[in-house]
């Protein structure tokens, strides 16, 4: 076959598209390899924001699916373990809680140390827990950690209707427009857990008795993030010691948006601030080189 025949013989085969035509591709997806440095492609999320949504509806309704009380566990946990806090530590070992009453003083750090732990728990197994999709379907992988860092969240609202009668009837609240930095410092909760949530779901694809450690950690949270005691009534040296973990601050800066006590210290609020997004950034760095063999190895 010559050159001339084969070149028309190419030019029958293959259609010629008409650049003119009304019609067009409104989205090409190319999947490439993920690069391994730590971003988020937050076009991409968003383009799969109802997967996003599916996945968090999914995980609350299986909650409290086939459950008695159903979502009113979300109400009673809170008010039960705030009940054993104050008798424990507010009346037996009278731990400080300066000039907030000491059971919405303990409540209101509950309901953001619950959210967190449950954040850890949900993301530690949020990609085991999805292998089908993850071995056989296409698509970002963070939403499975992002969609266990998001679920908690509906706990800690409806934890707010518990909280906010309890701060009205002991006459406590914001004395002034702090109120409105509460957000933030729930911001640096959802960073620090999303960005360990991150961590554990990837050594958990590898590593299966993550979830068996867990439990283990998470009973000591609580008392190294100041929840049963004001952290400013504490020695300074064990103030500056705790600054390290970032749910001290979150926590600290909460009651003091929410229920007017005393602020925080600022340069150790600082320092959890910088260590809770250090956390964020390894944690996404961790998983970006990992998520590559997340199909082989899981």
């Amino acid at each position: 076959m010559t050159p001339t025949e084969l070149q028309v013989r190419q030019s029958v085969a293959e259609p010629q598209v008409d650049l003119d035509s009304t019609e067009r591709v409104d989205r090409i997806t190319v999947i490439r390899p993920a690069p391994r440095r730590p971003h988020l492609d937050v076009p991409e999320l968003w383009h799969y924001r109802e997967l996003l949504g599916r996945f968090v509806w999914r995980d609350v309704t299986v909650r409290y699916k086939q459950t008695f009380l159903g979502i009113a566990w979300a109400l009673l946990v809170p008010i039960f373990s705030a009940l054993v806090y104050t008798v424990v530590f507010g009346k037996f070992a009278n731990f400080p809680a300066g000039s907030v009453p000491y059971p919405a003083l303990v409540l209101s750090g509950l309901l953001v140390m619950q959210y967190f732990t449950s954040s850890l728990s949900g993301g530690s197994t949020s990609l085991v827990a999805n292998m089908p999709l993850v071995t056989k379907v296409y698509f970002p992988r963070v939403l499975l950690p992002l969609s266990a860092a998001i679920v908690p969240a509906v706990d800690f609202l409806l934890g707010l209707l518990v909280l906010i009668p309890l701060a009205i009837y002991y006459h406590t609240g914001p004395d002034g427009p702090e109120v409105v930095l509460g957000p933030l410092f729930l911001a640096l909760a959802f960073v620090t857990a999303l960005g360990v949530g991150l961590l554990l779901s990837t050594l958990n694809v590898r590593y299966r008795d993550v979830p068996h450690m867990l439990p283990a950690f998470l009973p000591i949270l609580p008392l190294v993030s100041g929840v049963p005691y004001a952290v400013q009534e504490i020695p300074e040296k064990w103030q500056w010691i705790l600054a390290v973990n970032p749910m001290t601050a979150v926590i600290a800066g909460w009651r003091w948006s929410v229920l007017g006590g005393a602020p925080p210290n600022w340069t150790q609020a600082a320092i959890g601030a910088a260590v809770g997004v250090a956390i964020f950034l390894g944690g996404l760095a961790v998983f970006r080189s990992s998520e590559p063999r997340f199909a082989d190895t899981i």
